[in-house]
């Protein structure tokens, strides 16, 4: 039983520092944001000028650090959550919660995410899809691509989760301090 415990710990932990470092390189892109964000208004309003692809490249960035960043969040435990009863529950009764919130909300709703957005991944790598609008940025097959990675990613942290929530509730593990998380779950 050690044995696979302790496997279970360590793929949790593996999985948790996936979407840790999917998050932290992805959260490079925020600073990015900013910058062609000041670029864009200073060109328009100081020397009158403007580029379609530089104004979609910020839309297309926040989109990406929102849908690759989703696991990393999840991971961290903020997401923005009304938690009224949550808080006040035991570690064990948290455990529950996280673990069947995971099997029958979190795991249908990224597996739905990942199955029907493939076909609308590959189409869109078929035909190399570009921006409807005219001077546009031309590879919006990749920003379509990454709808079924963020499907992936969630899935992951969400076994990742799941885990974390069984090895708590048969007494393995007293939380989630193995995932590197600043917060910890009250007992």
């Amino acid at each position: 039983m050690e044995n696979f415990t302790a496997g279970m710990q360590s793929l949790a932990t593996t999985l948790d520092k996936i979407s840790q470092r999917s998050g932290e390189a992805i959260s490079w892109l925020t600073l990015l944001m900013v910058t062609i964000t000041c670029l864009v208004v200073l060109l328009r309003y100081v020397f009158d000028l403007g580029w379609i692809w530089l104004q979609e490249s910020v839309t297309w960035m926040h989109a990406m650090v929102f849908m690759i960043g989703a696991a990393f969040t999840m991971q961290r435990e903020d997401h923005v959550r009304v938690d009224i009863l949550y808080r006040g529950m035991t570690l064990r009764k948290q455990a529950w919660v996280n673990l069947l919130g995971t099997l029958f909300l979190l795991f249908p709703t990224t597996l739905l995410i990942l199955f029907s957005s493939l076909g609308y991944a590959h189409d869109s790598w078929n035909y190399r899809e570009v921006s409807q609008e005219a001077g546009g940025l031309q590879a919006l097959y990749i920003l379509k691509a990454v709808i079924p990675l963020a499907a992936t990613l969630l899935t992951l942290q969400g076994l990742s989760l799941a885990l974390h929530s069984v090895l708590v509730l048969i007494g393995v593990t007293p939380g989630r301090e193995a995932t590197g998380t600043s917060q910890e779950l009250k007992p």
